[in-house]
């Protein structure tokens, strides 16, 4: 009963990665995920590129790209327009005056594309720096290249995770949406990690300049 359970779920994971519905409901999904980060979006994109890549499905691998960078472009647009019309739904998006959203507000001006980019391969980034072009309102002609450059580097190195999990999941779905949820939760992980070390080694030598600077000698008392 077991085995037949098993291949029952294998069986509609295989249906549900190669129905035709998959690319416009990945596009959705990835552009909803730019104003509200806590869908799936990139386990599923993983998930698909890794049974792809499985099983040497090249037009399969080429409409996944297509999809995630129409839906990125989108979703990113999407946030643009929030950034410059609404405090209510993206409330302290891209406002931030520390880490990551002060280094992209310090480049959006000078280098928007370096900006959008850097940002979008860090886990919420995406929001932080799509945001931020909507609140300084970056005009459409310097943000619309950056969004692009940025959704299309963050679609290959997503097709580039699902191409190394391929060869090791040989197309099973089951394998293959395992190996999408692990992915994720390490790259987070690893993401969080390194910051947490990060504000440390900052508020160390935060601590350090303070405990060497020269303390301001007593202004003299004046005389009655």
């Amino acid at each position: 009963m077991q085995l037949l359970d098993a291949g029952a779920l294998v069986a509609l994971f295989d249906a549900v990665l190669h129905s035709v519905w998959l690319l416009p409901v990945l596009a959705v999904l990835i552009a909803l995920d730019g104003p509200f980060p806590v869908l799936p979006s990139e386990t599923l994109l993983t998930v698909g590129a890794a049974a792809a890549f499985g099983t040497g499905d090249v037009l399969g691998v080429l409409g996944l790209f297509l999809a995630s960078l129409v839906g990125s472009m989108l979703g990113d647009v999407l946030v643009y327009s929030l950034g410059r019309s609404s405090n209510r739904i993206l409330r302290g998006a891209g406002q931030k005056d520390d880490g990551l959203g002060a280094w992209v507000r310090r480049n959006l001006w000078s280098r928007p594309i370096v900006a959008c980019v850097g940002a979008r391969l860090v886990p919420g980034g995406r929001l932080v720096s799509t945001a931020a072009c909507g609140r300084v309102r970056l005009p459409l002609r310097m943000f619309l290249p950056a969004t692009v450059a940025s959704s299309a580097v963050w679609s290959v190195y997503m097709l580039l995770v699902g191409a190394l999990l391929g060869p090791l999941t040989k197309g099973n779905p089951l394998l293959c949406l395992a190996a999408g949820m692990i992915m994720a939760v390490v790259t987070a992980g690893g993401f969080e990690l390194a910051r947490r070390i990060r504000r440390r080694v900052l508020a160390r030598r935060a601590a350090r300049a303070a405990a060497l600077a020269p303390v301001p000698a007593p202004k003299p008392a004046l005389a009655r």
